[in-house]
């Protein structure tokens, strides 16, 4: 097996699944539960079950798409690259990606890892977004709420990423094997701030370092670090239509009106501020 199948486990009964007929087409366990991928390479593993959640729209995940092919967010990437590759110096490497959206920050740890092996899983509830994390190579995409039990083996992964997604420290620490590193990427307070006013964004939280610390701590992981990273970005009206329409304010926003607020607001100078967290699992 490979793209991410190596470890992981049927949503049904929790046994391995591994590839069947066609490669990468068909997932299956010894108990007889089957999921076959749809036909943008992704396989859905909610089916018969969904979730309460909201997944991103196509639309949503165009504008993300569009939005990252510029290289505004790339220096997060490079720098969730060059933290894994301090931490990380085995032969393979093994990622999930809880909340994965297009797969973008996974394709570039993928893309830079010295590991001679790669792996991943990618989760996400969008199934539009699957269809993007698909084409990451060496990856898996799954249809899945990461609020659940993560479809993959306990101890199986070096290396979980969790980026601006749900946090769910307990699963994470099941599926990290021993000396394992989680990433969680959070907005920093100033992130985007000249613009999510006018672009009827949703701002950031104050003073939730400290909470997400003693979450991860409780679960019995150790705080490696936590670094920031902050930088200027020029925008276009395009740019700031994307960004705001692409993120969880894209579910309530029209488009129509997005558009129009963006061309009144004009090309601005917008701060990233990214709080980049690292834990560790014990042992």
């Amino acid at each position: 097996m490979s793209s991410g199948a190596t470890s992981v486990t049927c949503p049904v009964c929790e046994q391995p699944l591994g590839y069947t007929g066609t490669p990468g087409r068909t997932l299956s366990c010894d108990a007889g539960h089957r999921f076959d991928a749809a036909k943008q390479g992704y396989f859905n593993f909610l089916t018969g079950k969904g979730t309460n959640f909201l997944e991103d729209t196509s639309a949503m995940v165009q504008a993300r798409d569009a939005f990252q092919a510029k290289g505004h967010y790339e220096p997060l990437a490079l720098a969730l690259s060059q933290l894994i590759n301090s931490h990380h110096h085995g032969s393979s490497l093994d990622v999930l990606d809880a909340g994965a959206g297009t797969g973008y920050y996974l394709a570039s740890i993928l893309e830079h890892s010295p590991a001679d092996e790669r792996d991943a899983l990618a989760l996400d509830i969008s199934r539009f977004a699957m269809r993007r994390a698909a084409k990451v190579p060496s990856t898996l995409a799954v249809v899945w709420d990461v609020w659940r039990k993560l479809p993959t083996a306990d101890r199986s992964r070096d290396v979980v990423l969790n980026c601006f997604a749900p946090h769910n420290p307990a699963e994470f620490q099941r599926v990290l094997r021993p000396g394992g590193i989680c990433i969680v990427v959070t907005g920093e307070p100033e992130h985007l701030n000249e613009v999510i006013e006018p672009l009827g964004m949703l701002s950031v939280a104050p003073g939730k370092q400290a909470a997400l610390i003693e979450k991860f701590d409780a679960e019995g992981f150790r705080h490696l670090e936590s670094t920031k990273l902050s930088y200027r970005m020029n925008l276009n009206t395009d740019d700031l239509f994307q960004l705001a329409f692409m993120g969880p304010s894209g579910h309530h926003l029209s488009p129509e009106l997005l558009h129009q607020q963006a061309i009144e607001l004009g090309d601005q100078a917008v701060t990233a501020s990214f709080g980049v967290h690292a834990f560790v699992t014990q042992g």
